[in-house]
C-alpha cells in the first residue's frame, strides 16, 4: 500500500512568514498548534502506511493458506478415490493409506483455523489503518484552516482548526487503542 503524503510543507512557511510579522499574538498560537498538528499527521500517516501493509501480509498469508488447504484436498479426494478403487476390486486397503487419510483431515482443519485468523487479523489491520487515515484527514484540514486564520486574520477559524484537531486526535487515540487490542 502507498504511504500517504501530508503536503503541509508551505502552508507551514506561510504561517511562520505571517506570525513573525504580525502583532496579533494568537497567530504565533496557530503556527505552534499547526506544527504540532504536522507531527501527529507524520505519525499517523506512517502509522495508516505500517497497518495497511500489515492487512496485506495477512490477507497473502491466509491466501496462501487457503490453496495449501486446497491441495492437502485435492491429495485427499485422489487417495479417497484409491481407497475406493481397491474396495471396489474387493482388495484391502494398506492401513498407512487410512493413516494418511484421517492426516489429511486433521492437516486440513489446523490449516483453515489458520487461514481464517490471518483474514480477521487482515480485517483488523484494515480497521486499524482506517481509523489512522481519518486522523491524517483531519490534522490536515486543521492545518489548512489555522493557515486560513492566518491569512484572513479572523481567529475563529483558528477555533474550528483546534476542534478539527482535537477530533483528529481522537481519531489517533482511537487508532492505538484498538490496534493495541489485538
Amino acid at each position: 500500500m502507498e504511504e500517504q503524503e501530508v503536503p503541509t510543507e508551505h502552508l507551514h512557511e506561510q504561517m511562520g512568514h505571517h506570525a513573525k510579522h504580525s502583532t496579533e499574538l494568537w497567530t504565533l498560537g496557530v503556527a505552534l498548534s499547526s506544527a504540532l498538528l504536522a507531527a501527529l499527521a507524520a505519525v499517523a500517516s506512517l502509522q495508516a502506511g505500517h497497518h495497511a501493509n500489515e492487512a496485506m501480509i495477512s490477507q497473502i498469508t491466509a491466501s496462501d493458506q487457503w490453496n495449501y488447504y486446497q491441495a492437502k484436498s485435492i491429495k485427499e479426494s485422489l487417495l479417497k478415490s484409491k481407497l475406493d478403487i481397491l474396495d471396489a476390486l474387493s482388495k484391502s486397503a494398506p492401513a498407512a493409506d487410512k493413516e494418511k487419510l484421517e492426516e489429511y483431515k486433521t492437516d486440513k482443519e489446523k490449516i483453515q483455523r489458520t487461514a481464517e485468523e490471518k483474514e480477521k487479523e487482515a480485517q483488523r489491520e484494515l480497521r486499524t489503518q482506517q481509523i489512522f487515515a481519518r486522523s491524517v484527514t483531519l490534522f490536515q484540514i486543521a492545518i489548512s484552516i489555522g493557515a486560513i486564520a492566518v491569512l484572513t486574520r479572523r481567529q475563529k477559524f483558528w477555533w474550528v482548526s483546534l476542534g478539527l484537531g482535537i477530533t483528529g486526535l481522537v481519531f489517533f487515540v482511537q487508532a492505538f487503542l484498538f490496534g493495541a487490542g489485538r
